[in-house]
């Protein structure tokens, strides 16, 4: 028998996400307050070369690469090797063709309990860790944490979110890109009319791009039962209420920042999970950068983590962050 949702059921469940949402947030800031003085434990990389930890860069740090890669990964022994063959090899091949070309793929394990590290060192062996960086988090914290701590530790002008999974071709990254590149060169000409194209430095430049699927709404609405698209169709409302219009699809995982943006907003992210996209969607609009939302190919790969059963902790993500910025409770920070 399909489980039946009705409107009635889908509001209560809602109003009381809310409600504890709003008590979570009051608790937070409580205990947040009361430990503020404890020390924020460093972030170090590993390397399978050497036996001591090596000091992370900081986003507040110069760039010291053109295209930063961050890839959240938790478990991922068995899709993460053919992903990472397919990028290096698009990225090795465009060094080659570009001399002034420079990058680095930042593999952040969530926490993993499988051979996830073995195969990120394995293939730092491979091409040095000056190419390919691991960030251990030690313990399972969420994929909206894992690319959090991979933005702030990553050394490019550009920085790219990209799923372990391989669904977004990686190079799509060159529609982001080259959208960026160009309402970034707007940003600057309208700020500093009097500068020359020369001082032009895109990653000094706040913007962000969203790769989108919503062009494979259609086909997927053809395909879903009726509750599940339901339960969809509500999800975006929410979404909409908490962040208001502008992107189509918040959760792809295949997202573009300059330096400059990620800087501000991955200093003020909160939520760490899998609604840390409505927060970014949300950020940008305070801070008034500039967003793209960009179609890309997307293609369904085995072994995905999120299910329906997701969808209850989204919610009470986002009744947590309305909560807690429209109360006050969690701060911006000026970087």
């Amino acid at each position: 028998m399909e489980f039946l949702v009705t409107v009635a059921e889908f509001s209560l469940w809602l109003l009381l996400i809310v409600l504890f949402g709003f008590l979570s947030v009051v608790v937070f800031e409580a205990w947040r307050r009361r430990h503020s003085n404890v020390s924020v434990e460093t972030t170090t990389l590993d390397d399978p070369k050497s036996i001591k930890p090596i000091p992370c860069p900081h986003i507040t740090d110069p760039a010291e690469k053109y295209l930063s890669l961050i890839v959240p990964a938790y478990n991922e022994e068995l899709r993460l090797p053919a992903a990472l063959e397919e990028t290096m090899d698009y990225l090795q091949d465009r060094a080659s063709r570009d001399k002034s070309f420079s990058f680095e793929v930042v593999i952040v394990d969530d926490g993993s309990v499988d051979g996830t590290k073995r195969v990120a060192f394995d293939f730092i062996r491979k091409y040095t860790i000056d190419n390919i960086r691991v960030i251990p988090l030690g313990k399972n914290q969420g994929k909206g944490e894992a690319i959090r701590k991979g933005m702030l530790h990553s050394r490019g002008q550009l920085l790219l979110m990209l799923d372990a999974d391989g669904a977004t071709k990686v190079t799509d990254l060159e529609k982001l890109e080259n959208q960026i590149n160009a309402v970034a060169r707007e940003e600057y000409s309208i700020r500093n009319p009097a500068s020359k194209d020369m001082d032009f430095k895109i990653g000094d430049v706040q913007v962000s791009a969203f790769g989108s699927r919503a062009h494979l709404e259609e086909k997927a609405l053809a395909t879903r039962k009726w509750y599940r698209n339901f339960l969809m169709k509500g999800f975006h409302l929410v979404v909409l209420l908490a962040a208001g219009p502008g992107i189509r699809d918040t959760q792809c995982g295949f997202k573009m920042f300059t330096r400059a943006a990620a800087r501000r907003l991955f200093t003020n992210v909160h939520l760490k999970r899998w609604c840390f996209d409505v927060e970014l969607v949300y950020l940008c609009k305070r801070f008034n950068i500039p967003m793209v939302e960009i179609s890309v190919k997307w293609s369904e790969i085995p072994g995905s983590k999120v299910s329906m059963l997701s969808i209850p902790n989204m919610l009470w993500e986002l009744a947590l962050m309305s909560v807690g910025y429209r109360t006050g409770m969690w701060k911006i920070h000026q970087v």
